[in-house]
């Protein structure tokens, strides 16, 4: 992801999660907010429950790989939050691109 795309701004991300609808599954939660043109926007989230740093920022940079092989198929005018759950930890590398992709599929 390039800095243009990541969202930081903690009033971004919280009004995003407070007001936008949202799809899971056993991975992954997607926060989806619309907005008038552009690419689309990322950011991610991760609890401090899932393990130490160096877990945290492993697992971050499985889901930044896996969002610049599919950034294309993310609809267009869109924000999107991810927030990795805990159970990402336990599973592969391959299980984790299964998991986005499919959510990924049921935004469209």
């Amino acid at each position: 992801m390039k800095k243009k795309e990541v969202i930081k701004d903690e009033r971004d991300f919280n009004h995003i999660i407070k007001n936008s609808p949202f799809i899971k599954n056993k991975a992954f939660v997607i926060y989806i907010r619309k907005k008038k043109e552009g690419k689309p926007n990322f950011g991610l989230a991760i609890s401090k429950k899932t393990g130490n740093a160096v877990c945290r920022n492993k697992l971050k940079r499985r889901t930044r790989s896996i969002i610049d092989e599919v950034k294309e198929t993310f609809p267009n005018e869109r924000d999107y939050i991810i927030m990795i759950k805990r159970s990402c930890n336990e599973i592969s590398f391959q299980e984790m691109r299964r998991n986005l992709i499919e959510l990924i599929k049921e935004i469209k």
